[in-house]
């Protein structure tokens, strides 16, 4: 980037953040923490317990002296505070220099079959037993925070039947030219146990009132969605960004506005691809990632959230030289011709994978109950036209309900959430050269960190339905889980068009059948959250064997046994 670029860009975010003179905490509870505690406080919106006014649609969750929700009761008749996820070790100076310990977290998980789950951060797809640990500590000096929350993952990582191993050679040929040659997502991290250490949690950033600037590795979250997102997730490892945010809403005449710019490096799994015919090896490359998250509260409609993110990402050898280049995030929407790569409405584009979706969450507290739907397109319409005619063209999205229904005690809830995920293919794939959400076929590492999707956690070209029923009280919560996943009917549907075989391709979809039951429990400083789910694979990865006739054919299904119990402990 040229200087007088860099000059121009850093003046501009000072003088954005000199805006604004309160200072401000900027410690985080992790997305994802425990999957029970930020769905917790999000309740509290849905019960209108919440003055935040946070949209819940740019996550992690920021603890500020503003941002100090109750929830629920403790034995003592104490409420409990989000500021008490962290024990007081120092504070001076009227507070503005102060030092946190912060809470003790194990999360464990074992599948016995074969790999299974989503938004579980730096824990990997694996077969066996898994455990992550972290901890650490959190220090404000003046504007200056710091927050050390590095990660520990080991995982047993046993041996299991991998995609690339299955079915015959037109199938393998398919596997590799639209799948392994197109994205970093491996089956398997590697050949025996893994272990990582990683910065997990962290960030050092300057905080004056509702605005950060930062160098983070933490997890985000972008949309509306609860099992699902379709940009930014923490199904993936968390990954190194500079991030300029807000850490509660600014209030406006017209509403409130909360958004984020990152700027953010990539990387490989590591893992050697398939061996065999047709399969290619990546080169050595990182990634640069450029998004931004943006949501509006409306003055005039009370409880509607709307919201847009924006994401591209290049490899570090593509990256061009101007500021267009480090933020296409600011440019107009580009079409990328997939009939015809090498002809674009914009300067490297095909060089580029890009990204857009629109939220929207409407939250009645009148009912106890939220609505949201959040689209996608991973390819721009050429014009308005276009967009109108065919809409579902590249399209993705996330829909989903969730209300609380009363109890006569005044604070448990029976809570009961809905929420589908669409990511394959529209039928517009049969006019139209389109590719799988999270693929590339020149970004070949795809929308990927470390061998695990940055969005929706289901993967390229999967569907998901999901109930959620349970009894809710606080930080407790006993329930049911039923979820239903198609893996990558976009791959399915290429195999069939390959082999000539479309008309048998109905017995083929891969489905897992997900039964679960949830038990989360705080015991003074312990927070426990547990699930124990079967999974029925149907035609686990695609296996399939003629029969006697169409209807009656040798099935290759397959069960797995899921666990997976946390540990929180508030010092």
């Amino acid at each position: 980037m040229h200087h007088s670029k860099v000059r121009i860009l850093g003046l501009s975010i000072v003088s954005f953040i000199c805006l604004f003179a309160v200072p401000s905490y900027a410690q985080t509870i992790p997305v994802g923490l425990l999957e029970n505690v930020e769905d917790a406080y999000r309740r509290q919106q849905l019960l209108g317990l919440d003055s935040s006014n946070a949209s819940y649609m740019i996550r992690p969750m920021h603890i500020s002296a503003t941002n100090n929700l109750a929830l629920g009761q403790q034995k003592n008749g104490e409420l409990l505070y989000l500021t008490q996820f962290r024990k007081e070790i120092y504070v001076a100076n009227e507070g503005k220099i102060a030092f946190y310990l912060l809470p003790a977290v194990v999360q464990q998980q074992l599948n016995t079959h074969h790999p299974y789950g989503i938004n579980d951060g730096s824990m990997v797809q694996a077969k066996g037993y898994q455990t992550q640990v972290s901890a650490g500590v959190f220090a404000k000096i003046g504007p200056l925070s710091i927050q050390l929350r590095p990660e520990y993952v080991f995982a047993e990582n046993s041996n299991f039947q991998k995609l690339s191993d299955a079915n015959g050679p037109v199938f393998k040929k398919v596997v590799a030219q639209y799948y392994y040659n197109k994205i970093d997502l491996p089956d398997r991290f590697g050949d025996g146990k893994y272990s990582k250490l990683s910065w997990g949690q962290s960030s050092i950033g300057v905080n004056v009132g509702p605005v950060a600037l930062s160098l983070s590795n933490e997890n985000l979250w972008w949309g509306p969605g609860v099992r699902n997102s379709l940009l930014m997730t923490n199904n993936a490892s968390g990954f190194k960004h500079f991030s300029l945010n807000t850490t509660r809403p600014i209030q406006t005449y017209i509403g409130d506005f909360e958004a984020q710019i990152i700027a953010g490096k990539l990387e490989q799994s590591g893992v050697a691809p398939p061996t065999g015919t047709g399969f290619v090896r990546k080169a050595n490359d990182w990634r640069y990632l450029s998004a931004i998250a943006v949501t509006y509260q409306p003055k005039w409609v009370p409880g509607l959230y709307l919201g847009a993110d924006r994401s591209f990402i290049v490899n570090s050898k593509d990256i061009g030289k101007g500021f267009a280049h480090y933020f296409p995030i600011f440019k107009a929407l580009p079409k990328e011709d997939f009939d015809n790569p090498d002809r674009t409405n914009s300067e490297d584009q095909s060089k580029q994978d890009q990204y857009i979706s629109f939220s929207a969450r409407y939250v009645l507290p009148e009912s106890k109950a939220e609505v949201y739907l959040q689209y996608g397109r991973n390819d721009h319409a050429y014009n308005l036209r276009d967009a109108i005619v065919e809409p579902e063209h590249t399209r993705a999205y996330v829909a989903g309900f969730r209300k609380l229904v009363p109890l006569v005690q005044e604070d448990e809830f029976i809570q009961i959430g809905l929420e589908f995920t669409q990511l394959q293919k529209s039928t517009t794939r049969e006019s139209r050269a389109s590719e799988t959400w999270y693929t590339h076929y020149q970004v070949i590492d795809g929308y990927t960190n470390e061998g695990q999707v940055l969005g929706a956690g289901i993967g390229p070209g999967s569907n998901m339905q999901s109930l959620d029923l349970a009894w809710v009280k606080g930080l407790k919560k006993i329930g049911l889980l039923l979820e239903r996943v198609v893996n990558n009917n976009d791959l399915l549907y290429s195999y069939a068009e390959a082999s000539g075989e479309k008309s048998q391709y109905i017995n083929r979809h891969w489905v897992d059948l997900a039964f679960g039951g949830k038990f989360a429990w705080n015991f003074d400083k312990l927070v426990v959250n547990s699930q124990l789910t079967y999974i029925r694979s149907l035609n686990y990865q695609y296996n399939w064997e003629a029969g006697p006739d169409y209807w009656q054919w040798n099935k290759k299904d397959a069960n797995n046994l899921q666990i997976k119990v946390g540990v929180l402990y508030n010092f």
